[in-house]
C-alpha cells in the first residue's frame, strides 16, 4: 500500500469514526423536548389543583351537586375529542408534505377548539345567571364555584393558547417558515389539552351530578 493510499483510508476511518460519535442512537430535536418537559410540569399543575379540589370536596359536608344533565360537556367533549383526530390528520399530511392538507386540517382544529371555548363561555354565563360565581353558591358552599371555575377556567385558558397557537403555526407553516416538526410540537401540546380535559369531566362534572 503506499502512502496515498494510506493517507486516504486513515482519512476515510476518521470521517466514518466523527459520523458514528456525531450520529447517537437517540436524540430528540430540542423544541420537541422543550414541549415534553412542559407537558410534564403542566401535569403537575393540573394534577395538584385536581388533588387540591377532592381534598376540599371530600371535607365540605354540604357540597352541592347541582348539574342535572351533562348534554353540554358530551357535546364539548366530542369537539375535542374530533380535534385530536382532525390534529392527527395534520400531523399526517405535514409529514407527507403536504402543506395545503396539513393547513386545512391544522385550521380545523383550531375552529373546533374555538367552538369549545365558546360553548365552555356559554355554560359558565349560564352559571353566572343561576347565582353561581366564585364567591356564591345558592345550593351550598361557595367552594364549589370557587374549584369549579378555578379548574375549568385552567384548562380554557390552555385550549384558547392552544388555538392562537394553531393558527399562528398554520400561517407561518404555509408561509415557510416553520416545518412539520413544528406541527408536530403544537400537536403535542393540543393532545395534551384533550387530554387533561378526560381528567376535568369526571371531577368537576359526573362527581356532581344532581342524584
Amino acid at each position: 500500500m503506499s502512502q496515498a493510499d494510506f493517507s486516504i483510508h486513515a482519512q476515510a476511518s476518521r470521517t466514518t469514526a466523527t459520523e458514528v460519535m456525531a450520529a447517537p442512537a437517540f436524540s430528540v430535536a430540542a423544541k420537541k423536548m422543550a414541549m415534553w418537559l412542559f407537558i410534564i410540569a403542566d401535569s403537575a399543575t393540573f394534577a395538584g389543583c385536581l388533588f387540591a379540589y377532592g381534598f376540599i370536596r371530600k371535607a365540605t359536608p354540604d357540597w352541592p351537586r347541582p348539574f342535572e344533565s351533562i348534554s353540554n360537556v358530551a357535546i364539548m367533549t366530542l369537539i375535542l375529542l374530533t380535534s385530536s383526530l382532525t390534529m392527527l390528520f395534520a400531523i399526517h399530511s405535514a409529514d407527507a408534505g403536504d402543506k395545503p392538507k396539513a393547513f386545512r386540517w391544522t385550521m380545523i382544529t383550531a375552529a373546533l377548539g374555538l367552538a369549545f371555548a365558546l360553548l365552555h363561555i356559554r355554560e359558565w354565563i349560564e352559571w353566572i345567571g343561576k347565582g353561581m360565581t366564585v364567591f356564591h353558591n345558592p345550593w351550598g358552599t361557595p367552594l364549589f364555584g370557587a374549584c369549579f371555575y378555578s379548574i375549568t377556567g385552567l384548562h380554557l385558558l390552555h385550549v384558547t393558547g392552544g388555538v392562537i397557537a394553531l393558527i399562528a403555526v398554520g400561517i407561518r407553516y404555509m408561509g415557510g417558515r416553520y416545518n412539520a416538526d413544528d406541527i408536530e410540537v403544537t400537536g403535542l401540546y393540543w393532545h395534551f389539552v384533550d387530554l387533561v380535559w378526560m381528567f376535568v369531566v369526571p371531577f368537576m362534572y359526573l362527581l356532581n351530578l344532581h342524584h
